[in-house]
């Protein structure tokens, strides 16, 4: 997937605007891109410890916790004296350690999640102790998140004693001077103690304070809602008012392409005022800030300017290059509404196209698109605990073909997330589509796997019947228990290549495969100890025909190169995906699978660089 959003049209040019520019994206919950830019001003200014904490942090804030402490750990935050706690940024730092505590004992379940809890509640309690001693007027913010984790971990006179001190200190604050951070701390220490009344004043300022605030910072509105919610659910008290300081809902939009006057359609030219007036005041009610979608003609459009008119975050996606689209999806509306599209696609956030290939006549790149629009919603949505939405301009008549407006609502309710329709349409029925017209080669979205072993390359000629034996034998066992959804395996030397119709089964093949390279004896079978199988993953569309050298089914296209670039800078016994392939199983499979953010990664062979995921088993 092509994206424009990766780095900014001028890059800055002091360690103050580099700071500016992540901070933005962190506000706007665009965390994949606020982490980019902190590694990029890294680039420039090494030493810069504001760039170092802030990409920390935004990677802890996209739920990579193993990525994140092993970059707390490159970058040296690790390391911190006493002296720094006088400073803003010392204690921000300080306070990195505890928070990456915090998030491991989160994930945590059971007994260990109690004791985890309890550790990161002392981390906290004691960096609240020194900051207090070095004089640092932030330390309720570890003071209050201590409070927190001991009552989490079942220690409620430690958090209630923790939470009263923190009130103390801030209750000496002129409330001039209290921004959101100190509001939301008093919030969150007063439901420590379980003073409900006192804790839904505070949140009525808290609101207050985000909607004032000209940049407003759903990252840390997100991480003060979750904080809250576990605090009310240790409690036991009501958590319905705690959804008035959710952050807006995520919306993913679509619709039907609006007919040119004169034509009968699906939505009708006649009814453009009807369903404009009805996407405001859809917006308007949920005040939605956030929107991923197209850029159609007709519904798309209408959607976008409606989100760009209140001052919203629009995110598009196109499904092929940008003149092919407005010439198929946009002009035959009429020539205004390719100005229309013009004026939205210039004052997007992000723009981003779901493939470089042409479009050729091959519809299922539209549904292609649609499906990484949802994905990227609910991966927004995930960053700012927020909810996610469709929004959706239909006529209540089945599809005419394999994609289209209602194929996409029906993707979508498969994720149980809600789903709103806004009626359009005047009785017209679609004639079905043609079946298309038979090709030798077909174009299909496919997830595809490359995998190959280090340490391959130094076996000795008498080490190579033990690999083939062992390691390539281990392939077989498991491609077997996938047989039904591999379309294509193949191998070549310690090369695995194989493809699949479906996102979820290639990343259970992936992560099986690691399971069963990780059982083998290397010991036992003579083979270096460090060998160890990689693996990456890229979905897209690629063309599916009979190679004639191996005389059965192959896959080609630009898609496939994609996919083999990235296995060679995936480290050993991991598994990488793309944004794609992550976006894909945020849709479908979000109960089954993680995907940790890594970063803009060089693919191999000066291929470019892309967005990069580890993929993980939720369960573990």
């Amino acid at each position: 997937m092509l994206d424009t959003d990766t780095q900014p049209e001028v890059l800055p040019k002091t360690p103050d605007e580099w700071v500016a520019a992540v901070r933005s994206s962190e506000r706007e919950g665009e965390l994949f891109r606020a982490y980019d830019l902190a590694r990029q001003g890294l680039t420039a200014f090494p030493d810069e410890l504001r760039l170092k904490h802030r990409a920390v942090l935004c990677l802890a804030s996209t739920g990579a916790r193993q990525q994140a402490v092993q970059l707390f750990e490159e970058l040296g935050l690790a390391v911190h004296d006493d002296i720094r706690l006088t400073t803003e940024l010392g204690l921000d730092i300080a306070a990195l350690g505890p928070r990456l505590l915090k998030d491991a004992a989160l994930a945590a379940t059971g007994a260990k999640r109690t004791a985890m809890l309890a550790a990161a509640g002392d981390a906290y309690a004691e960096l609240y102790g020194k900051a207090i001693a070095a004089g640092n007027p932030n330390a309720y913010y570890p003071g209050v998140n201590g409070a927190t984790l001991c009552l989490l971990a079942g220690d409620e006179d430690r958090a209630s004693r923790l939470a009263r001190e923190v009130l103390d200190q801030l209750a000496k604050w002129p409330s001039e001077r209290k921004s959101y951070y100190e509001t939301a701390s008093e919030l969150e220490a007063e439901l420590v103690l379980g003073d409900l009344a006192r804790a839904r004043k505070h949140a009525e300022a808290v609101r207050a304070a985000i909607r004032e605030n000209a940049e407003k910072d759903y990252r840390g509105l997100s991480s003060t809602v979750r904080q809250l919610r576990l605090i009310v659910a240790a409690k036991k008290l009501d958590a319905d008012w705690l959804n008035e300081l959710t952050p807006p809902p995520i919306i993913h939009f679509l619709g039907h392409i609006i007919s040119a006057p004169g034509n009968r359609g699906r939505f009708p030219s006649d009814q453009e005022e009807a369903v404009q007036a009805a996407i405001a005041a859809a917006l308007d009610e949920d005040d939605v800030r956030f929107g991923y979608g197209s850029l159609a003609a007709g519904a798309d459009i209408l959607f976008a300017e409606a989100l760009l008119h209140r001052g919203a975050s629009l995110h598009v996606i196109l499904p092929f290059d940008r003149t092919e689209f407005v010439n198929t999806s946009v002009r035959a509306a009429g020539p205004e509404w390719v100005d229309r599209f013009e004026a939205c696609f210039s004052r997007a956030v992000t723009v981003r196209y779901a493939t470089e290939d042409k479009y050729l006549g091959d519809d299922h790149l539209f549904g292609y698109c649609s499906q990484l629009g949802m994905g990227l919603a609910l991966l927004r949505a995930r960053h700012l605990s927020a909810v996610a939405e469709q929004l959706v301009v239909w006529d209540g008549k089945p599809p005419a073909g394999p994609v289209g407006t209602a194929v996409d609502m029906y993707a979508w309710q498969r994720t149980g997330m809600t789903q709103r329709v806004i009626p359009v349409g005047d009785g017209f029925q679609p004639s079905p589509h043609a079946p298309p017209a038979f090709r030798s080669i077909e174009r299909r979205t496919r997830a595809m796997l490359f995998g190959d072993v280090k340490g391959f390359s130094r076996l000795h000629d008498d080490q190579l019947p033990r690999f083939i034996d062992v390691f390539l034998s281990c392939f077989a066992r498991v491609i077997e228990r996938y047989q039904d959804e591999v379309h294509f395996a193949n191998t070549w030397g310690d090369g695995l290549f194989l493809v699949f119709d479906d996102a979820g089964a290639a990343a259970r093949c992936a992560l099986a495969l690691q399971d069963e390279i990780d059982r083998i004896d290397r010991a036992a079978h003579q083979l270096p100890f460090d060998m160890a199988l990689r693996i990456g993953i890229h979905l897209g569309p690629v063309y599916a025909a009979r190679d004639p050298i191996l005389l059965r089914d192959n896959f080609f296209g630009a898609h496939v190169s994609r996919a083999a670039r990235i296995e060679p800078v995936t480290p050993e016994g991991c598994v990488y995906v793309t944004e794609t392939m992550a976006a894909v199983l945020a849709l479908y499979n979000a109960d089954e699978f993680t995907c940790e953010y890594v970063g803009m990664t060089e693919a191999a062979k000066h291929y470019g660089a892309m967005r990069m995921f580890l993929l993980g088993r939720r369960s573990d």
